[in-house]
């Protein structure tokens, strides 16, 4: 959310700021400069809540996106996937990995908002005077999705292989100690480039049309993620290194960065397969999206305005 210059306000001054009880909740009533905390603590609590309401689905989509599945694996339909996983497996099957998510998506949503914002700031100083640039931010989206991938991407790693139907690993702890000692650390950052190649953009849009549709609509915004899928599927076997898939092609190691991942994929399915798992991408990304930014903008003001309050002291009796 764009906050204008003109509403920095002396904490004294905060009764003053909104008189009316239907626009005391108003975002702009905030200062400008929110502190770096508030950011990153409402950007963690944002990022846990969009994965873990979503994770379900994010389950679906890792196995979809299987480029050579086990017959007790093939889907038609997110609503059947889940319905059969729960079945078969057990009703938290679809939850496996959970764990790990958190405990990354926290601080990798903290990084990833509290330097959307500093970035955006600066930029749009030096790019527009203080007013609303687009390119700003973009290129804070930019920014901030290269330290957001950073921290997330051993967890993506970790979570994708404990989501793959039969997988190996008997927990958490147990998948990330198999994983360095037969692949080496290297292994938990191998669809790293992938995953920047896909969001960069990706974000860069995403955050230029939520500015946008902030001034305009406040805060409803769409985009499409169907467009980024095939890079999806590629860091998938990236971080799953689906064995079945890698032995059909005789390969005996490990399979590594993206134009080899691109190669695997095109000569298992063609096409089609840069495809595979796009229903449960379009089902996940925009609810959990939405999750993101609702929480994150709802925190933002409530600490916010919890500080101002604080340093405001009691009003008179």
């Amino acid at each position: 959310m764009e906050l204008s210059s003109d509403s920095v306000v002396a904490p004294s001054d905060m009764s003053q700021i909104k008189s009316k009880d239907d626009v005391d909740g108003d975002y702009e009533s905030l200062p400008p400069h929110v502190s770096v905390m508030t950011h990153m603590t409402a950007g963690a609590v944002a990022g846990i809540l969009e994965h873990t309401v979503m994770y379900p689905v994010d389950s679906v989509k890792t196995r979809m996106q299987s480029l050579q599945p086990d017959p007790n694996a093939q889907y038609r339909s997110v609503y059947e996937a889940l319905k059969r996983i729960i079945r078969t497996e057990g009703i938290f099957r679809p939850l496996r990995g959970l764990n790990i998510t958190m405990i990354g998506a926290g601080p990798a949503h903290a990084l990833y908002f509290a330097c959307y914002e500093q970035a955006k700031r600066s930029l749009s100083d030096v790019i527009q005077s203080g007013g609303n640039s687009h390119l700003a931010n973009g290129i804070a989206g930019s920014v901030a999705t290269v330290l957001h991938d950073a921290v997330m991407n051993p967890a993506e790693v970790v979570k994708q292989r404990m989501q793959m139907y039969n997988s190996p690993y008997r927990g958490l702890w147990d998948c990330i100690q198999t994983v360095t000692r037969t692949e080496g650390i290297a292994a938990f950052y191998r669809s790293y480039s992938t995953q920047l190649a896909m969001n960069i953009p990706f974000q860069a849009v995403h955050f230029m049309t939520y500015e946008l549709m902030q001034e305009q609509l406040n805060p409803h915004r769409h985009y499409h993620p169907a467009v980024t899928t095939p890079l999806d599927v590629c860091k998938t076997l990236l971080n799953t290194q689906e064995n079945v898939a890698l032995n059909s092609m005789n390969i005996g190691g490990h399979i590594s960065g993206m134009a080899n991942a691109f190669r695997a994929v095109y000569r298992l399915g063609g096409l089609t397969a840069f495809f595979k798992g796009v229903q449960a991408r379009v089902i996940y990304q925009m609810p959990s999206t939405a999750i993101a930014w609702s929480v994150y903008e709802f925190f933002k003001y409530f600490l916010t305005k919890q500080q101002l309050e604080q340093r405001a002291g009691p009003g008179p009796l």
